[in-house]
């Protein structure tokens, strides 16, 4: 038997990302190479870039690194957001023999024709306006949930965001195809699906990103909610002004979809959002989670919040602070201002100190520490469903419940990918939560 190429994946950013790496490495499959684990020996090491983490290229020059030292003759490819934005930059990295931009990288079979290293890396990247056509795919990271991709691409301008530049504009799967995927991924014993995409409440816009909305959003979890064998949808990260009333009462009511919400704020100050260019004012923001609470009184809800943007006083950092205190909010995720070249905002007057974001972002954390203490607080003593994941952790087994409690219990391989009834009784000095099992056969 001739001997099979191995190719190994890395993934930095996203989980859209993660999503992309598993359709490219299943092309890898068809062309008959064998995927082995980064931490391992191969012809080819492919890493998915970000370009939205602070240090981007720092990670990436170590990943080539840990690969170059595991096999010095391996073929790397870097493919990606950042591989798109920079493509020469990482060219220039030591030990990279291609770069592949928003188009070229669900074709990266066809550009590896010859395994030998270059002394440059080549570059294939696209001009962005190129990236109009639309891959579906979706990953199996662990054996418990899958990332479906539904949407790609964004047609906002946010003064502080490069996505659009990397991946193009907004641009949908076709809903047959959705349903299709979602099929697959359900005889796979595959417990639960988070919908991925860069702005994903615009779902609907042609595969060309032609602005015809086939469907809507709704229509996509309408139809999602009604796939056989399916546990649990959740919807990832969604715009406050494309969450819709109508999508809120019908997650309330779904057989499927959990009452976990991701909906990105990034200011409390409407003075910053105007300068931000988001589409919606704090008002807005209020009115959302006023209507998710009236319905899924029990629902968690996340927020993303960017810290020390050009032209934020101490005053706009406290009207975003005092905003998020008050609302009956769950967690938030909290971003330092980075200046990213080629963004309205990196021109800016009013830059923020670094020393000043820094104190922002921590205060920030404090209060999401806070925050998700008081809503799981506000869980004890309910009965929840958990879906358990497969990793002993020093003699515990995690999982969430489906309003994104995070709980743990003495381990028990018969738990892994199940769903059990329990109750949440305390909360564990690591910040999770203990509970009892509402059914006595999954104790024994």
């Amino acid at each position: 038997m001739e001997n099979r190429k191995k190719v190994a994946f890395y993934t930095l950013g996203c989980k859209l990302n993660f999503s992309e790496t598993s359709t490219i490495a299943r092309n890898f499959n068809d062309e008959g190479f064998d995927r082995v684990d980064f931490e391992e020996v191969a012809d080819i090491y492919v890493i998915n870039t970000c370009s939205v983490t602070e240090n981007a290229d720092k990670q990436f020059k170590q990943v080539v690194k840990k690969a170059m030292k595991l096999n010095e003759k391996a073929f790397v490819a870097a493919v990606g957001c950042y591989a798109q934005l920079k493509p020469e930059e990482l060219a220039a990295v030591d030990g990279v023999d291609l770069v592949l931009g928003a188009t070229e990288k669900f074709k990266i079979t066809d550009y590896i024709h010859d395994l030998s290293k270059n002394d440059m890396g080549e570059v294939h990247s696209c001009e962005i306006a190129e990236a109009d056509f639309y891959v579906g795919s979706y990953s199996i990271g662990d054996r418990t949930r899958a990332f479906l991709k539904v949407q790609d691409g964004c047609d906002y301008k946010c003064t502080y965001c490069t996505i659009p530049l990397a991946r193009g504009i907004s641009r949908s799967d076709a809903l047959e195809n959705v349903l299709q995927n979602a099929k697959e991924i359900s005889t796979q014993n595959i417990k639960e699906i988070v919908l991925t995409g860069v702005n994903i409440g615009d779902y609907g816009k042609g595969e060309f990103g032609n602005k015809k909305h086939e469907h809507t959003f709704l229509d996509l979890v309408q139809a999602l909610d009604k796939v056989e064998g399916i546990e649990r949808l959740r919807i990832s990260s969604i715009e406050p002004n494309l969450l819709k009333n109508e999508t809120i009462d019908f997650v309330s009511k779904s057989r499927t979809f959990v009452p976990h919400f991701h909906i990105p704020l990034q200011s409390g100050s409407n003075d910053i959002l105007k300068l931000m260019k988001r589409r919606y004012l704090r008002e807005v923001y209020t009115e959302r989670v006023n209507k998710i609470r009236e319905v899924m009184p029990h629902a968690c809800i996340g927020v993303d919040v960017i810290v020390g943007f050009p032209g934020e006083t101490d005053e706009h950092f406290l009207e975003t602070y005092h905003f998020l205190n008050e609302m009956d909010i769950s967690y938030l995720h909290v971003f330092t201002y980075s200046e990213r070249d080629n963004t309205e905002a990196a021109n800016m007057p009013g830059i923020v100190p670094a020393n000043v974001r820094a104190k922002r972002s921590k205060m920030l954390r404090g209060l999401s520490v806070k925050k998700r203490r008081a809503f799981y607080e506000s869980q004890l003593g309910s009965d929840r469903t958990v879906l358990f994941e497969s990793e002993n952790k020093e003699g515990y087994i995690h999982g969430f419940t489906e309003n994104y409690v995070k709980v743990k219990t003495p381990w028990n391989p018969e738990l892994v990918n199940t769903l059990q009834e329990i109750n949440l009784t305390k909360i564990d000095e690591d910040g999770s939560v203990r509970l009892e099992f509402l059914n006595k056969l999954a104790e024994a």
